[in-house]
């Protein structure tokens, strides 16, 4: 499949700051199950600087913004050839050793429910792949996709309280109930070309890899009860949303900064 990604991100600012420095994870993955055709990324005034691959395989761009500055606009328009690869992120070079995401995080601490909602789907399961599947399957069935239900600082714990939630609550509850059971969990961020039966979820997706033995890592996404497929474009990861953020950044100066995100992804005709 061939997807088409447009994504445009605004920055507003009440009053004009000095500057903005931001580093951006932006590019698709370098694995088998996606090849790259064409990826533009450009920022309203910006002045690329170094950019370096990290330790979890992903690419970081840093990039600034001389003040003053009232509006930042990050777009991002790109081209890219994705297979189905049933979820395994095959072809992937990464330095990080998986254990290293055993580490907890606020977003992803496991409390007594995360854990015992963990012991209970992987009970009397021996296979890891089946662990993980039961595991994805557990998180789905027990947080219910609903948008607007939670914000971006919403934890774990508290989603599966509330028993609904968006694709970042998914995410952080499967890592935080893999986790719990010893499986290394990660946060994952990119794009999903929803069909007309999936119109609910956003362009902007995020979903959890846990690292299965024998198979390496594989990619599960809760809020749509499957593993990720030709259908979505892996951008980064991390130890959870925070960490995985696609643009993360500081501006300088006072007034209150206001975001618009717009993303479109569309499957180009083969």
């Amino acid at each position: 499949m061939i997807l088409t990604v447009e994504h445009v991100t605004t920055y507003r600012y009440d009053l004009p700051v000095r500057g903005v420095v931001q580093s951006h994870r932006l590019t698709p993955s370098v694995f088998d199950g996606q090849r790259t055709l064409r990826w533009e990324i450009s920022v309203s005034d910006g002045i690329h600087g170094g950019g370096f691959r990290d330790g979890a395989g992903d690419w970081v761009q840093t990039c600034s913004v001389l003040g003053p500055v009232d509006q930042i606009e990050v777009r991002v328009s790109g081209e890219v050839e994705t297979q189905d690869l049933a979820g395994v992120l095959r072809g992937h070079r990464e330095l990080v050793p998986p254990l290293a995401y055993l580490r907890d995080t606020i977003p992803t601490h496991p409390d007594i429910a995360l854990t015992e909602l963990g012991r209970q789907a992987v009970a009397g399961a021996q296979d890891p792949l089946d662990r993980a599947h039961r595991l994805s399957s557990a998180v789905a069935g027990a947080i219910a996709y609903t948008p607007g239900s939670t914000d971006a600082h919403t934890s774990a714990a508290e989603a599966l309280a509330l028993g609904q939630g968006v694709c970042q609550d998914h995410a952080h509850a499967l890592i935080a109930a893999a986790r719990s059971q010893g499986m290394p969990a990660r946060y994952v961020s990119g794009y999903l070309h929803a069909t007309e039966e999936d119109d609910l979820h956003e362009a902007a997706h995020a979903w959890a890899e846990i690292f299965v033995d024998g198979l390496g890592w594989v990619g599960f996404d809760p809020a749509n009860r499957c593993c990720p497929d030709a259908r979505y474009i892996r951008l980064g990861s991390g130890y959870d949303a925070q960490d995985a953020a696609p643009i993360r950044g500081t501006a300088r100066g006072g007034g209150a900064e206001h975001l618009d995100v717009d993303v479109a992804v569309k499957a180009a005709q083969q």
